[in-house]
């Protein structure tokens, strides 16, 4: 029979850290951290196997599964001295959702199970506290009827707050064990009112009710978006952990936190976390109670006057930071722990990797390697390329003056400005419409994580550093500023009051999460400086990495970000974007709506020059660096106007009877312009376009050449070539231009010419195209539309759809589709190299910046990938993880 079911506890387990496929991350690291001989409670894990199974047959159990569950629960039992359900000396266990990857907040968890009518007395004679059992009781009833039996949860909260109203009590603590023991019977009820059921008093019952909402968690809503936003693959399944309960509401001997061994935001080594007194750990990440900071130094630092962990429990505290100090030389990462002490007594219920900032895994990353625990490869290997997201963009400009309306707590770094939003759905809609959005709410909870992913920061008025918004915020490399307690936000009014003022719709604001503060209007940004870790940890990876990188630009701005960003060379110069700026657009239009050659070479004249200039430009800025130029490409009517009163203005300016200049949009407009007359197929009609391109690349180079002192050799690409003849025509044109140059200038130099792959006739041809081409540049933007016969400025509309529906596991447009439009890549690179073994190869696409699709580059052995200039440092730390794992093959 097989095996679903794994057991920990009193220094030995059947399971270990490397079997997190199976057991989840969270099953998976108590069992090593049992096997290292830290004090944690005794447990069993239930596979996802179980989950595979409890999905793929109707949310029914596998064969076997209630027998071994049946035998680790009197395992369980022995191992702590109590009985599941008996009434004198009760066991409690909480039931913990555990995927193989870290999804904080999104799944469910049940605490206190195994309480009842009958239990709760016993609980109580055996704690000598009276209050601790029925508070138990009633944070059990909460939670289990509203993760099992689908109870609004704020149906109790509500209950609460008007009993503490009547009483006139202003905190929880302030409850009595009578008025806990009321509250129970109150929330009974609500539950038998809201079910048609009494709740359930049977402990097997409860457990298996809790086992299957887990198990049932794992597609809610929230934890499936939250999967697509981090590209967690849907069959993974989550585990289910059942382990004894140990508690942290016991009094003032007792209390639950969350620590991470080095800090999330910055990475400064040095112990980084929250507790609560007398409380569980759902108090702690809730924002309902302000936590308190471990150490004498976070408290200091955050100007706190409560004291801290270190003080409070000196001895305790020394024991909890050397246990995460072994854990953190284990694991060889930073790590994130929770923990509890009941009446003096530690207990760890969890370590796994850390959710960091972009800043934070650098600084870890690099400094653990400096520190001998990790070697360099291992350092740049463990990098999320997509975090590096968070550093590449503008931050707060220190000198702006601030309208500070109110502080908190900053629990992620960066800063963003917007409309404030006050409910999820509100900020994905504003987003939509293209605002930049703040979503601002009391506290977030895992419902909101759409609204998240929209919003370009979150504000909360409650909740700590460890708090929901701050964790999820920090993941998504998000700035979040959290416990801004002098704020009162009122989602039904749609208002944010904050010193004296009222926001409302239309109002933007500024946060700082980096220092906390939240600002009215919009503050001015500043580019962000790539020194320190990021420095050192890019220059590994450059040292690792095959494939060049080279950046899609073709105005000077976008040529020094290049530069800065590391890029080798630009990969893509997209010609038309540079006649569209108001001094070149009439010579432009001029040359495409003259009649005869002569007059679109009288044109062309007009613009030579501007091109020679802005490909000197260029070919300067990256001194000697590869420059990919690709000659015109759309088609002329994008350069025509098309609004009535600009056609008059046009004609009037070109001398032209405003009746001809519309026969003669006309007679150039198109059904469907992306596969007409555009490419070399106009280039082909109209040559002296090219060759007037042709000759301000040569000459530009030349000059270029002489003011750098670095040899320019230029690459230009023809676009859209389905045939060799195609370029063939063009090729020998350029080449006559080059003989000109050569000779006008009495100088000879070097180039090459070839051409962008984005047809799949052109990756079928691609032997016969190599044999005149120098170079393949895979324009896979139209080679994934042409294949696809989708056009990507339409997609958008239904690529969700398909997405939601498991049509297509990602957007074709940002991860290269491998089974078609990569098999027609691969296919052109293996054809091209058959007629030309020494062939350069290259993509300039969009997924020239994407990490997926880089690894699928360095599996074809391609020279190099180009992207936009922000993602250059992503494709260089990609480019390098790619070739590690192909050295580990």
């Amino acid at each position: 029979m097989p095996r679903w079911v794994y057991g920990f506890g009193n220094g030995s387990a059947d399971g270990d850290a490397g079997m997190q496929a199976l057991l989840g991350g969270k099953g998976a690291n108590l069992a090593e951290m049992d096997r290292l001989g830290l004090p944690v409670p005794p447990g069993f894990t239930i596979t996802t196997d179980v989950c595979h199974w409890y999905y793929r047959n109707g949310r029914s159990y596998p064969p076997g599964l209630i027998g071994q569950v049946r035998d680790s629960l009197a395992r369980l039992e022995a191992a702590t001295g109590r009985g599941f359900g008996d009434p004198l000396h009760p066991l409690l266990v909480s039931v913990r959702s555990g995927s193989r990857a870290s999804m904080p907040g999104m799944l469910d968890t049940v605490l206190n199970l195994g309480l009842s009518d009958a239990t709760v007395d016993g609980l109580a004679r055996e704690a000598g506290d009276e209050r601790f059992a029925w508070d138990s009781y009633r944070r059990f009833i909460q939670m289990y009827a509203d993760v099992v039996l689908g109870v609004d949860h704020d149906a109790f909260e509500e209950e609460l707050e008007s009993y503490k109203d009547e009483a006139g009590y202003l905190l929880d603590t302030d409850l009595s064990a009578s008025d806990l023991a009321t509250l129970v019977d109150r929330f009974k009820e609500i539950v038998a009112e809201a079910t048609d059921r009494p709740f359930p008093q049977d402990p097997g019952e409860q457990l298996w009710g809790a086992i299957g909402a887990v198990f049932g968690s794992w597609l809610n809503p929230r934890a499936v978006t939250y999967r697509r936003l981090h590209n967690i693959p849907d069959d993974w399944g989550t585990a289910v952990s059942v382990q004894a309960m140990v508690f942290g509401n016991m009094g003032t001997t007792s209390a639950t936190g969350v620590a991470f061994t080095r800090n999330p935001s910055t990475g400064e080594r040095a112990l980084y976390g929250e507790f609560l007194i007398n409380a569980q750990g759902e108090d702690v990440v809730s924002g309902l109670r302000t936590p308190q900071y471990l150490t004498r130094s976070g408290a200091a630092a955050a100007g706190s006057d409560a004291p801290s962990l270190e003080q409070l429990m000196p001895e305790l505290f020394a024991e909890f930071r050397a246990i995460c100090d072994r854990l953190e030389r284990h694991y060889r990462d930073m790590q994130d722990v929770e923990f509890t002490i009941e009446r003096g007594r530690l207990f760890m219920l969890q370590t796994r990797g850390g959710k960091r900032t972009a800043e934070a895994a650098l600084r870890i990353a690099v400094e653990m390697a400096d520190e001998g625990l990790i070697l360099p490869d291992d350092a740049v290997a463990r990098i999320e390329p997509a975090s590096l997201d968070q550093l590449l963009h503008p931050t707060l400009d220190e000198c702006a003056p601030r309208d500070v309306i109110a502080a908190g707590l900053p629990a992620s770094p960066g800063a963003a400005a917007g409309r404030i939003a006050f409910t999820a759905e509100e900020a994905e809609r504003l987003r939509s419409e293209g605002h930049d959005v703040i979503l601002a709410r009391t506290e977030t909870s895992p419902e909101d994580i759409h609204g998240m992913h929209a919003a370009a920061g979150v504000l909360t008025t409650r909740g700590g550093m460890t708090s929901h918004a701050a964790v999820v915020a920090r993941g998504m490399g998000k700035p979040c500023v959290a416990g801004v307690g002098s704020i009162r936000i009122d989602p039904k009014a749609r208002t944010l009051k904050a010193s004296g003022r009222v926001f409302g719709d239309g109002d933007t604001i500024t946060i700082d999460g980096t220092t906390g503060q939240v600002m009215a209007g919009l503050v001015p940004m500043r580019e962000p400086e790539l020194s320190g870790a990021f420095a050192t940890l890019m220059g590994w990876a450059d040292e690792i990495r095959r494939m060049k990188v080279r950046a899609n630009a073709e105005t000077p701005s976008e040529a020094r970000a290049a530069r800065a960003f590391g890029a080798d060379g630009i990969g893509l110069c997209r010609t038309e974007h540079m006649f569209f700026d108001d001094g070149r657009i009439l010579p432009m239009r001029e040359m495409i709506l003259a009649e005869t050659e002569e007059g679109r070479r009288a044109a062309l004249a007009k613009l030579l020059p501007m091109q020679r200039r802005d490909f000197t430009e260029l070919f300067e800025i990256m001194h000697g660096r590869p420059v990919t130029i690709r000659l015109l490409d759309p088609p002329f009517h994008e350069f025509l106007p098309q609004d009535p009163a600009e056609i008059d203005t046009v004609a009037a300016t070109l001398g032209l009877e405003p009746e001809r200049l519309a026969e003669r949009l006309k007679a150039l407009s198109e059904f469907n312009p992306m596969l007409g007359h555009r490419g070399c197929r106009l280039l082909i009609s109209y040559p002296e376009v090219a060759e007037m391109q042709a000759r301000a690349i040569f000459e530009a180079a030349l000059i270029a050449g002489r003011s750098t002192g670095a040899p320019i050799i230029p690459e230009i690409m023809v676009p859209l070539v389905a045939a060799r003849a195609e370029l063939d025509f063009l090729k020998a044109r350029i080449d006559a231009v080059a003989a000109a140059v050569m000779a006008e200038t009495g100088r000879r130099f070097r180039y090459q010419v070839g051409t962008m792959i984005e047809l799949p006739r052109a990756c079928l041809m691609a032997r016969e195209i190599a044999e005149s081409a120098e170079f393949f540049s895979f324009g896979t933007n139209d080679l994934t539309q042409t294949t696809f016969g989708i056009s990507r400025d339409d997609a958008g509309g239904f690529l969700q759809h398909y997405g939601q529906k498991g049509i297509l596991k990602f957007d074709p447009f940002v991860t290269l589709d491998r089974g078609g439009v990569g098999e027609l890549v691969e296919t052109g690179v293996a054809r091209g190299r058959m007629a030309r073994p020494d062939i350069k190869l290259g993509i300039c696409g969009e997924h020239g910046g994407d990490p997926d699709s880089i690894d699928f580059c360095e599996e074809l052995g391609l020279d190099y990938v180009s992207c936009s200039p922000f993602r250059v440092p992503i494709a260089r730390l990609s480019a390098a993880q790619a070739t590690l794992r192909r050295r580990a093959r």
